[in-house]
C-alpha cells in the first residue's frame, strides 16, 4: 500500500496518496516511511497541522531519519525517476521533515 501512496504523489495525486498511506499505516503503523510519505502528501495538499503531525509520528519512530539520508537511498539515477522524488523531498520539507 505504502508503494501505491509514493507512486500517487510522484504523480501529483495527493489526495490518492493520503489515502493509501493512510491504509498503509491502517496497516503497519510502525513503519516509519510511510509516516514521511504521508507528511509530504499532507503538505502538498496545504494541510500543515496534518503534515507535522505525521512528520513527528515518523520521527518518534525514527528520530534519524532525514531528507538527506533518504535522498542518499535512490535506487536508480533516472532522471525522471530523481525528478519525482523531488517533489517528495519538498514535500518531507514542507512538513518539518529533518534536512539533515
Amino acid at each position: 500500500m505504502a508503494f501505491v501512496g509514493v507512486a500517487k504523489i510522484c504523480l501529483g495525486n495527493d489526495e490518492e496518496a493520503v489515502a493509501w498511506l493512510r491504509r498503509s499505516i491502517e496497516t503497519n503503523r510502525n513503519h516509519s516511511t510511510s509516516h514521511f510519505f504521508l507528511a509530504a502528501a499532507q503538505a502538498h495538499l496545504g494541510r500543515m497541522s496534518e503534515a507535522q503531525a505525521a512528520a513527528k509520528a515518523g520521527l518518534a519512530l525514527n528520530p534519524t531519519f532525514t531528507i538527506c539520508r533518504f535522498r542518499a537511498g535512490a535506487f536508480s539515477d533516472n532522471p525522471t525517476y530523481l525528478a519525482r522524488r523531488e517533489r517528495i523531498y519538498d514535500g518531507m520539507r514542507k512538513a518539518g521533515v529533518p534536512e539533515e
